[in-house]
């Protein structure tokens, strides 16, 4: 081991975040605690990332496969440290009267402690998505730190996708209502526009909702439209249904708190543009409460997932009930939900298709990692849409944070891009007292 380099003790659950991490330590050494293969083990089979993620993980180690993973460390890589696998060894007194259950946690930490104690002259770090294992590192005197790699430097700065300014030029405001179109020249904004951005520009009692189309570099005036019996309640709405309906952006993020209408205005347009894609699915990704397993709720497979999926059903059931149930609109609903053109499902039961001519929405994304984005996206075949809504404060996952998860990567990555628009909702419209709730409890 280089003594200059530091020593990175990897966690299980970075491993299932992202199976390719042990690339990502630049010239350090990294050290795997034996227990991790057995704990990967026991996620191989499966249909979920994880398990994928696990399975991944095990090919990589054994493209690195040798005898001197246990000795001497396997080199990663050119200008890459070294990867070691550390057996198991006995607790010391100090980690033994503070955490003696040999749960697998707690023999990672062991090693961790091990290693530290090992090579007094190195900086000795142990990263893990597990807050409550930091914590306890520390209490022994290790170090530990999140895996910080596809982590949004600063959740603040987070691209909003809506720009607002205040006391604008009331002529250009007038313009853009007669002309509905003014290159983005003649505007005088505070910075260049991102792609597919939106804008409220206000001027005493007179406002206009625009859009920057990054083709012909001009601000379109957006105009308010319902979409299969949803009309917009406020801007926001406004210009989500735009970017909804844009056959130009076939990728979209709605971020907002909960009832500020992401999944129902998502659904709305799907079903308002039904004709120009051959299937509308709309899934979610299961986090069962508490991280337990689906297995031990009663019922069979739909018996368990029903619960998982009752808010999309509730979703449809509000825009079916725009109409009546003897109109062509209903119907069709009916229709499609019957042949299998309307689709919902958990997001897992359509991981490694590949997605041609569909219109996919996303619920809950922030319960996904990165590379779960990052996977769905490149699914995407010809002629599909795909859309992503959640809230980044609203996290179920016990390993994913505001700026780790797969929603908020994917809106600071793909900013600016010509085929991507995003809106952050923020004004509640379930009801006043939903919107209460909201705001002080």
């Amino acid at each position: 081991m280089k003594k200059s380099a530091k020593i990175y003790v990897i966690d299980t659950n970075v491993i299932l975040h992202d199976y390719k991490c042990i690339y990502n330590f630049e010239d350090n050494d990294i050290v795997l605690p034996i227990v991790i293969l057995e704990e990967l083990d026991k996620f191989k089979k499966g249909n979920d990332i994880i398990n994928f993620h696990a399975r991944e993980f095990t090919r990589e180690l054994d493209k690195l496969a040798g005898d001197n993973f246990f000795t001497k460390g396997v080199r990663l890589g050119k200008d890459l440290g070294k990867i070691f696998i550390e057996t198991g060894k006995p607790f010391s007194d100090k980690l033994n009267q503070s955490f003696p259950e040999k749960t697998p946690d707690h023999r990672i930490l062991n090693i961790a402690e091990y290693t530290k104690n090992k090579n007094p002259e190195r900086k000795v770090i142990l990263i893990t998505k597990d807050i409550n294992l930091r914590m306890k590192a520390k209490s022994l005197g290790v170090q530990a730190q999140d895996y910080e790699t596809d982590k949004v430097t600063n959740i603040d700065d987070l691209y909003k996708g809506i720009s607002i300014y205040e006391n604008f030029d009331n002529d250009l405001i007038l313009k853009l209502y007669e002309e509905n179109t003014i290159e983005v020249d003649k505007f005088r904004l505070n910075e260049e526009p991102y792609s597919h951005e939106y804008f409220i520009f206000k001027n005493n009692k007179l406002s206009v909702l625009a859009h920057f189309n990054p083709i012909d570099k001009s601000i379109n005036r957006i105009e308010k439209h319902s979409a299969y019996g949803i009309e917009p309640r406020n801007a926001e709405q406004t210009f989500s249904i735009d970017a909804l309906t844009r056959t130009d952006v076939p990728l979209v993020a709605l971020t907002g708190k909960a009832g500020t209408g992401k999944i129902l205005l998502a659904l709305a347009c799907a079903l308002h543009q039904r004709k120009q894609y051959n299937q509308i699915l709309l899934a979610r990704p299961i986090v069962p409460l508490a991280n337990r397993d689906l297995g031990f709720l009663p019922g069979d497979v739909q018996d368990k997932i029903g619960p998982y999926m009752q808010p999309l059903f509730d979703n449809l059931s509000v825009i079916k009930n725009k109409f009546k149930p003897q109109s062509s609109e209903y119907l069709k609903i009916e229709e499609m939900l019957k042949e299998e053109r309307l689709i919902i499902t958990p997001l897992a039961y359509i991981r490694g298709r590949s997605l041609s001519n569909v219109y996919f929405i996303i619920d809950e994304a922030q319960n996904l990692t990165p590379h779960e984005i990052k996977t769905i996206i490149t699914r995407a075949g010809e002629n599909t849409k795909i859309v992503f809504t959640g809230d980044i404060e609203q996290i179920d996952s016990p390993y994913l944070d505001s700026k780790s998860n797969g929603l908020s990567y994917l809106t600071y990555k793909m900013k600016g891009q010509d085929i991507f628009a995003h809106v952050n909702l923020v004004k509640g419209e379930r009801s006043y007292l939903s919107e209460l709730a909201s705001k002080i409890l």
